[in-house]
């Protein structure tokens, strides 16, 4: 396995905005922090919570919105003073970039010394970071954050041993890490100490990739597949471009005719090389790593963060010094295309009008103005206690409502979810041993053991085990819509079934798998 050297710049969001370290601060995306300062999570605050609940914590925290094109340019300056001491960085994204160490180590001196030029360097470019050496990125870039503005080096096939003290949290993946915290693992290396066909057989793919980072390893083989062929796109401009968005124009042509050949060939490309040749000769190459396919904006977005490097001439700030003769884009590492499924509401699956494709935009006005307005409805998480009340239908159009899923909900039903939930909660009748129906005083105290679950149009089933009851009162200050329900969990030899009873009839709300 290659050796890896990365470079984070802590708090990047918050270093592009000008908030410092010192300062209780946050960045904004969707109404939530995106990053914090070191003094704001000494308060509190956390990165993924509210912006009116991060203020509970912090009344005095300074907010802004996160600025992706700040981030990008302002890392330049990062990524140009690590190329000055080894070619072909690569930015995994802003705040954060690799270079393969094993040459550079040779050529300075060793690993150690190598971290300490490069820290040195960023340093001297005017930001803190951390620097670390490990087998593999993943491993790199923890071992960078591992001393907060230090960093460490990880020895050889040591990662393993490494990452096992590290909480699941750090895979960046908050649905696999929820469900292994449940099951009882709670750190990377008693994750890794599972068999990998089990992991495959419980997880899936995700899980299968996750397994692999626990033990140090890539999440893809090192040598992904070589093209079959030369894909690369260039721009020679007749007349060196003497302005940014000349070039950064050409790049999103040059992106689509890219992505068109790589669609031709089944493959996708994992790390993009970038070359930028200058009118004076001088070359500006960079490799832009993205686990997926960088839309021609996205490759266009990152030729300016590029660009940005180069000194304008005075007075004109969108001017590239010099003049750009040629732009080059290459597909440095491709992969098989597997494919990707999108959701038929907009990459978010929000429901936004705003985030709907146009086609399915127009389609849904025809539906709407031929059979109504609440002919096409599109699912929006609300909240609620119950399966059948945590999910409402609303009109593609209507505005989009606040969601409040976050709760809280007290008595709300536990994970995991069930997997059936009827549109109407399906009557039955939940027996003792005698054949008597069971009931729930108002103490919650049951009458006797639940023995059989009947079901209109079906046997009656025996139940095996059971738990409960769960009460829930609702509503209670207002007599004309107060409620009052227990609920069970009962499982029968054909599945497991959430029953409820109210006003001493019972009902069923959902079935799990």
């Amino acid at each position: 396995m290659s050796r890896v050297l990365v470079v984070w710049c802590p708090d990047w969001p918050l270093t592009a905005v000008g908030i410092e370290a010192a300062v209780p601060g946050a960045v904004l995306e969707r109404q939530r922090i995106a990053a914090c300062t070191a003094a704001a999570r000494a308060a509190g605050v956390r990165r993924g919570q509210r912006q009116r609940d991060a203020q509970r914590h912090c009344p005095e925290l300074v907010l802004t919105d996160r600025d992706p094109d700040a981030e990008g340019r302002l890392f330049e300056t990062v990524a140009a003073a690590v190329a000055a001491l080894t070619p072909r960085v690569e930015v995994l994204r802003p705040g954060v970039c690799a270079i393969p160490a094993r040459g550079p180590a040779r050529f300075y001196g060793g690993e150690e010394a190598l971290r300490m030029l490069v820290q040195d360097a960023v340093v001297e470019a005017g930001h803190d970071c951390g620097v670390g050496v490990a087998d593999g990125l993943f491993t790199a870039e923890l071992a960078a954050r591992a001393h907060s503005t230090c960093g460490v080096i990880v020895p050889v096939a040591g990662s393993a041993e490494f990452l096992a003290p590290f909480p699941l949290a750090v895979l960046d993946r908050p649905e696999l890490a929820d469900l292994l915290l449940r099951l009882g693992i709670r750190s990377l290396g008693e994750f890794a100490a599972l068999p990998a066909p089990d992991v495959l057989a419980r997880f899936g793919a995700e899980g299968v990739l996750a397994h692999r980072l626990s033990h140090g390893r890539e999440p893809r083989p090192v040598a992904p597949r070589a093209a079959p062929h030369d894909l690369s796109a260039q721009q020679v401009f007749d007349e060196p471009a003497a302005r940014s968005d000349q070039v950064v124009f050409a790049a999103k042509a040059l992106a689509d005719r890219l992505h068109d050949g790589l669609a031709q060939e089944g493959l996708t490309c994992v790390r993009l090389a970038v070359e930028v040749e200058f009118q004076d000769g001088t070359i500006s190459e960079r490799l832009w790593r993205h686990d997926g396919l960088l839309s021609s904006l996205a490759v266009a977005e990152r030729v300016r963060w590029q660009l940005s490097g180069r000194q304008p001439a005075p007075g004109a700030q969108s001017a590239v010094w010099g003049g750009v003769s040629a732009l080059v884009l290459t597909p440095d590492q491709v992969v098989p295309d597997t494919g990707s499924q999108q959701a038929l509401w907009g990459p978010g699956s929000r429901g936004d009008r705003g985030a709907l494709p146009e086609q399915v935009a127009r389609a849904a006005d025809r539906i709407q103005a031929i059979l109504g307005h609440r002919s096409v409805t599109r699912p929006v998480i609300v909240g609620g206690r119950g399966p059948g009340e945590q999910v409402l239908r609303v009109p593609v159009g209507d505005l989009p409502l606040t969601e409040r899923g976050d709760g809280p909900w007290p008595g709300r039903l536990p994970e995991p979810a069930p997997a059936v939930v009827p549109a109407l909660p399906v009557p039955a009748a939940v027996l003792d041993g005698s054949g008597d129906p069971v009931m729930v005083s108002a103490r919650c105290a049951v009458t006797a053991a639940p023995a059989y679950l009947d079901l209109p149009r079906g046997p009656r089933l025996a139940v095996t085990s059971w738990t409960g009851p769960w009460p829930c009162t609702e509503r209670w200050w207002d007599p004309g819509q107060a409620r009052r329900r227990a609920r069970f969990q009962l499982t029968t030899p054909d599945g497991a079934y959430l029953v409820a009873i109210e006003a001493g009839r019972w009902s069923v709300e959902a079935v799990y798998d």
